[in-house]
């Protein structure tokens, strides 16, 4: 009797303060067009550099409903929420988040924009996290591909969460920007706002 294969896993990872349109179709076009089984959007739980978040059930909330309208195959994982409840955590690594998915049976890819690839230098054991987790590049426009990478064809929308945080907060409409579930709960629960 032979063992089932590992699930082929893209990891999808960021603050997803809050996820927008842009996420939907970079999830999308890589699940029509990679070799996977699965997407996970993966919101931080802490980002590294302390930047200041929305609570961790509310940014995984929308991350949700963003999934919800792409089918079974995408959805939101709790991983970094596991591996916030280590002892002394203070906020996990990419290669963590890696070794975690990989530790429960799948064989993970890491989804990445092309403009984080400027910032390689600076991830905590980025070889380990790349041989391990094999990249599945987005390009992001006004952002070059660095020298010897390898991208998909397609290129991300210029739509930036800290933007739609800026519109909402001022009372703008980001309809358009913005999937409808997760605009309804933002409204539900009062994010962003001033």
């Amino acid at each position: 009797m032979s063992l089932p294969e590992p699930t082929r896993v893209a990891l999808f990872g960021g603050s997803f303060n809050p996820p927008h349109v842009a996420h939907q179709l970079v999830a999308l076009y890589v699940l029509e067009t990679q070799p996977i089984d699965e997407l996970w959007f993966v919101p931080t739980y802490a980002h590294p550099f302390g930047k200041q978040l929305v609570d961790y059930e509310h940014r995984l909330a929308m991350c949700e409903r963003a999934c919800a309208a792409l089918g079974p195959r995408a959805r939101a994982s709790r991983a970094e929420a596991e591996l916030a409840g280590r002892p002394g955590f203070v906020a996990s690594h990419t290669v963590d988040l890696v070794d975690h998915v990989a530790a429960a049976g799948h064989r993970p890819r890491l989804v990445v924009g092309s403009d984080i690839l400027g910032e390689a230098a600076s991830w905590h054991r980025w070889d380990d996290v790349i041989a391990r987790a094999p990249l599945i590049v987005i390009g992001r426009a006004g952002h070059p591909l660095p020298p010897g990478s390898v991208a998909t064809e397609v290129t991300m929308p210029e739509i930036s969460a800290s933007r739609i945080r800026d519109l909402l907060a001022r009372g703008c409409d980001v309809t358009g920007l913005v999937p409808r579930d997760v605009l309804g709960y933002i409204a539900q629960h009062n994010l962003y706002q001033p």
